[in-house]
């Protein structure tokens, strides 16, 4: 996928951008990173246990981790080079183990939790999948970062094709999403869906054409303004790299 090809484009104020310009009253600003952490929290997860922590006390710092980040006005400490909110969020939760406050609170959480959907099973058992990687917790959380993010835009484009009617079809395309079609594929793909060796290319231009809009979209959620894209851009080739 030619990512390089977002480039150039206008991206709207979104969530991440709403929280970093908002006073700590605003509640459009918490509701924006509830969201953000909803979407993300499970590298949250997986960096603290791949420090080393057992699973018990793994759940209950990410517990903590995410009250902690959304019940405090944590985010106004922000600085520039955190401007886009993975940078915010590893650094935020690098500094929550550092300030110890896995020894003070550990099993204890207290308080009100976070409202956040935090599937500990399946978060362990996905964890378990990551452990042949032998990146560092850091450079797994970036990998995992750009992994998500991708993940995120094909579940999005499979939504849509879902609620037309045209799962199928969308199952016969997407693996022209990652790649060039071997000889001959856009020939079976076209006998597939029953339709012209022409239309199938149209068909799968429109399919990246989408696909690259709702990459737009996610990536505009991640930073705090268009001039940060590129970079972005870039950092995501380059951690899927690091597989």
């Amino acid at each position: 996928m030619p990512l390089s090809e977002l480039t150039g484009r206008r991206f709207p104020t979104t969530a991440w951008s709403v929280v970093l310009a908002a006073g700590r009253d605003s509640t459009n600003a918490q509701a924006a990173l509830s969201r953000l952490c909803e979407v993300y929290w499970y590298l949250v997860y997986a960096y603290i246990r791949h420090r080393g922590y057992t699973s018990q006390d793994t759940e209950d710092l990410t517990q903590q981790f995410f009250t902690h980040l959304l019940q405090t006005h944590l985010v106004q400490a922000a600085r520039p080079d955190r401007g886009r909110f993975r940078s915010f969020l590893l650094a935020s939760v690098r500094n929550f183990l550092a300030n110890e406050w896995d020894r003070a609170h550990a099993g204890k959480r207290g308080g009100t939790a976070v409202a956040l959907p935090l599937d500990f099973v399946a978060a362990e058992r996905r964890y378990a999948g990551d452990l042949s990687n032998r990146l560092t917790p850091e450079r797994l959380f970036e990998r995992g970062w750009a992994l998500a993010l991708l993940e995120r835009v094909l579940m999005r484009l499979r939504s849509e094709f879902e609620a037309t009617g045209r799962t199928q079809r969308f199952e016969l395309m997407r693996s022209f999403l990652d790649s060039e079609p071997s000889e001959n594929g856009y020939v079976r793909l076209a006998a597939g869906l029953d339709i012209s060796e022409g239309a199938a290319r149209v068909a799968v231009y429109r399919l990246r054409s989408r696909y690259r809009e709702l990459l737009c979209e996610e990536i505009s959620e991640i930073v705090a303004g268009p001039d940060e894209v590129e970079d972005e851009i870039r950092y995501l080739l380059a951690a899927l790299d690091e597989g």
